[in-house]
């Protein structure tokens, strides 16, 4: 049996949620091993002059715990 283990980590980027999204895994994966999925749970963005200035994810990521 697996034991998994889900965090929540906010993406940012000033492309797209999508890559805000690829960010928050990349971040995550820099200490932590065995990520098995990534949820995005919501979508935002900053505004500055009446155009999107960043994009944010905040997404729920899973990875299994070493026992």
């Amino acid at each position: 049996m697996s034991v998994m283990k889900v965090i929540e980590i906010l993406g940012d980027s000033s492309t797209s949620w999508e890559d805000a999204a690829g960010e928050a895994v990349a971040e995550a994966a820099k200490t932590i091993k065995n990520i098995r999925s990534v949820w995005v749970k919501d979508q935002s963005a900053t505004v500055e002059g009446g155009k999107i200035k960043r994009y944010r994810a905040t997404c729920k990521i899973t990875f299994e715990v070493n026992s």
